[in-house]
C-alpha cells in the first residue's frame, strides 16, 4: 500500500515522524512536503496547495491513501475535499478514524499538529489503516455522497 503525506509548515516535524513510523510498519510512503530547506529553514506553504496535491494523487491512484496535517487538520482536509473523488476526514482520536474508514470509505485521514501529539497520531493512523470499508448499507450512503459531488461538479 502506498500512502501520500502532505502538510503545511505547522506540521513538518509530526509529518516526518509519522512518515517514518509508517515506513517502519512496511508501508510505501510518498512525501509531498512541505519540509525544511538545505539550511534547515522551514519551507512555508499554504495548506490548500498540499490538500489539493495529495487529493489529486489519491484520485489519480498515484497513491492509495493520503495523510494530511496542518495546525488543526481542518483547512487542509477542506481543501482536499474539493478534489472530486476525495473523502477526507479530520479525526482527533482513533474511534473516529476507524469509523470513517469502516462506514465512509474515507481515502484521506487528516489531523492537526496543534491538536494531537505524536503517540495519539500514531494510534489514529493504526486504526485508519487497520480498518476496512464494510460496504453493505454504508456503500449506498457513500454512493449518495458521490452523487452530491457529481451534481455540483458539472
Amino acid at each position: 500500500m502506498k500512502i501520500g503525506f502532505g502538510c503545511d509548515h505547522a506540521a513538518i516535524d509530526l509529518k516526518n515522524e509519522l512518515l517514518k513510523y509508517m515506513e517502519e510498519k512496511g508501508y510505501e510512503c510518498v512525501d509531498y512536503g512541505t519540509n525544511y530547506d538545505e539550511n534547515g529553514e522551514i519551507i512555508k506553504c499554504d495548506y490548500p496547495s498540499k490538500g489539493q496535491e495529495v487529493g489529486e494523487a489519491v484520485v489519480s491512484k498515484e497513491v492509495d491513501y493520503g495523510v494530511l496535517i496542518c495546525g488543526t487538520g481542518i483547512g487542509i482536509s477542506m481543501s482536499a475535499n474539493k478534489v472530486p473523488g476525495v473523502r477526507a476526514a479530520v479525526c482527533s482520536e482513533p474511534y473516529s478514524a476507524k469509523l470513517t474508514k469502516q462506514h465512509n470509505n474515507a481515502n484521506i485521514i487528516a489531523f492537526g499538529a496543534r491538536v494531537v501529539g505524536t503517540e495519539l497520531a500514531k494510534m489514529i493512523l493504526d486504526e485508519f489503516f487497520g480498518t476496512e470499508f464494510e460496504g453493505g448499507r454504508h456503500a449506498r450512503r457513500v454512493d449518495m455522497i458521490t452523487d452530491i459531488e457529481k451534481k455540483y461538479s458539472k
